[in-house]
């Protein structure tokens, strides 16, 4: 859940400068075109603004991912790691709850039709574009990472597609913009 950023900070916690001005849906569309991102149609209710986006690891091609701002509270981007998944769930509980702790800033969990999801959360006191930038390129790297134990959830038998491992990354210049900051994901 994003937290509330009129909240008090902890007294150690100076964090981030504050902003003055919450970021707007415009603002948003702007950052994700300077990150080479290209969003889709946006979605506005109650104030709050979705787009669905696509983004490319290196290995992980075509990760449909949905950002979803709201001005109050902050921002929210998270991926469809694979389509619903059967009844055996035990074992994919486990490593969903697994990946939690291994991946830090990062919650993985499960749609309401059984959809696995991975979600990074940005708080509004820290939302701009490069910490947008860094949890986009923080999903590509994290699906990246778990491409092999994903790609039954995937692809019928974990078979990947024919031409799928000749194809280009779209997103190589938000990895690699990031690269630094999340070696422990994109490196290696």
């Amino acid at each position: 859940m994003l937290t509330d950023p009129s909240a008090p900070a902890d007294a150690g916690d100076a964090g981030p400068t504050a902003r003055s001005a919450l970021p707007s849906a415009g603002l948003v569309e702007a950052w994700l075109a300077e990150l080479g991102i290209e969003p889709g149609r946006r979605s506005d209710r109650d104030g709050v603004s979705a787009w669905d986006v696509t983004l490319d690891g290196r290995r992980r091609l075509d990760l449909r991912t949905t950002v979803i701002l709201d001005p109050g509270l902050g921002l929210i981007a998270w991926a469809h790691l694979a389509p619903p998944l059967g009844d055996g769930l035990r074992k994919t509980y486990k490593l969903l709850l697994q990946w939690n702790d291994q991946f830090p800033l990062a919650k993985f969990s499960l749609t309401e039709d059984g959809r696995p999801i991975l979600a990074v959360e940005i708080p509004a006191r820290w939302l701009d574009r490069d910490e947008l930038g860094l949890a986009l390129a923080r999903i590509a790297g994290i699906a990246d990472r778990l491409f092999e134990e994903t790609r039954s959830w995937v692809w019928v038998g974990g078979r990947i597609p024919d031409g799928y491992a000749g194809r280009t990354s779209r997103s190589v210049a938000l990895l690699d913009r990031f690269a630094p900051q999340l070696r422990e994901l994109l490196e290696g």
